[in-house]
């Protein structure tokens, strides 16, 4: 039988100076000792359900049952903990699955959260499907407008739910700003910063209190995995996530946990190359008369844009641009080659996708409805000329 909270070693940011290194050398080293026995330089995979122990109760290291804690995920949250300059990181088996660990452990039923107005679809069928019924309440609020964010609050109200840039509109909210207002209303400040990753934004350093990630995305950055984070600041609300994590269950598996660990050490690399890729497509996109409308935080022209440069260190490799017609829009994404259609995001390779129909579906007829006209961009690191005349010729 497991203990009811994991050991400390399943996921603590370690006792190191925060920040005492730069972003690459602790997504390539933190978490990640060679190995004891035999000097491997890559964490093992421990493929391993169960581990003997040295007497009752005699735990080896503090693992006793891989759902509790795995080596190969302690080196993955040891080293999430660190790039996010956190306290504790916890790896799932899903981006969702990490949210609703997140809800579960700070939200009771009577409880109140507010969230983006143009949040991920997925999230909102998890605020809308799952916790609405369980009694968790919520509302959909424009978070650049920080006045309504807090005419937005009320006495119940235990989260700021932060996305920024936001899925699929690309919407940039303050970070500093709202941990502000949540902090005076007694609520956490939230922070899914999968659109950014911690390569181009550090939440917690601005006021956040919990960082979530889809580590399927840009985290792990080859398509090759699914996975979820959790980031908390503080140890004790670290403690209590992790609590639920295996109370629950829903655990990133031991090859899971290698592959995502292994896309952290070449994040900082492959966003530079997504961000400059993606400047050149917006360059050609407001420049295309057959292009409506460019939202993308690199523009001077974005609402966020000021706030964007100040928080982050780039823009990101996220596009999203309007055509005009639903027609329009669906006719660019079935003509791309190179930018392959389909969902998801933060891979090397270049996606192409309509929101209205396919990420963002679980909204239609919402207040989160995403415009029909909409074309979403995940550009990868491919050569850039290529990208622009792929998306040249399915414009034409």
């Amino acid at each position: 039988m497991d203990n009811d909270v994991p050991p400390v070693n399943g996921g603590t940011g370690g006792s190191s100076p925060r920040r005492r290194q730069g972003f690459e050398t602790l997504a390539i080293h933190a978490g990640q000792e060679p190995d004891p026995t035999t000097g491997a330089v890559v964490p093992p995979i421990y493929q391993v359900s169960t581990y003997k122990q040295d007497g009752i109760g005699g735990l080896r290291e503090g693992y006793e049952y891989s759902r509790s804690a795995n080596p190969t995920r302690t080196s993955l949250e040891v080293c999430l903990a660190e790039v996010e300059a956190g306290a504790r990181g916890l790896a799932f088996a899903s981006g969702l699955a990490a949210e609703d660990a997140l809800l579960r452990t700070v939200c009771r039923p009577g409880d109140h959260v507010i969230i983006p107005n143009d949040a991920y679809g997925g999230t909102y069928r998890l605020f809308a499907k799952v916790a609405e019924p369980w009694g968790v309440t919520f509302d959909p609020v424009p978070l650049a407008d920080l006045d309504a964010v807090r005419a937005a609050v009320r006495p119940d109200t235990r989260a700021v739910w932060v996305e920024t840039p936001t899925n699929p509109l690309l919407g940039i909210a303050d970070i500093t700003a709202l941990a502000g207002v949540a902090h005076d209303a007694g609520a956490l400040l939230v922070v899914d910063n999968t659109f950014a990753s911690p390569y181009l934004q550090q939440p917690l350093a601005l006021g956040a209190d919990v960082v979530v990630h889809s580590t399927t995305k840009y985290v792990g950055g080859h398509s090759d995995v699914v996975g979820g984070a959790l980031v908390a600041a503080d140890a004790d609300l670290g403690e209590r996530l992790a609590f639920h994590q295996n109370a629950m269950g829903a655990v990133a598996g031991p090859f899971d946990a290698w592959l995502t660990l292994r896309g952290l050490k070449t994040l900082g690399v492959r966003m530079d190359r997504h961000c400059a890729n993606a400047e050149r497509i917006v360059e050609m996109l407001t420049r295309h008369d057959a292009v409506r409308e460019v939202l993308y935080p690199g523009l001077p022209s974005h609402p966020g844009h000021d706030v964007a440069a100040k928080q982050m260190r780039a823009f990101g490799g996220m596009v999203s641009f309007r055509m005009g017609s639903q027609e329009a829009a669906v006719r660019v994404c079935e003509r791309t080659k190179l930018f392959t259609l389909g969902e998801s995001l933060g891979g090397v390779e270049s996606l192409i996708e309509h929101p209205g129909r396919m990420t963002h579906a679980s909204a239609a007829g919402s207040p989160l409805e995403v415009p029909a006209d909409l074309v979403r961009l995940s550009v990868g690191i491919e050569d850039a000329d290529d990208l622009l005349r792929d998306l040249e010729l399915a414009l034409a």
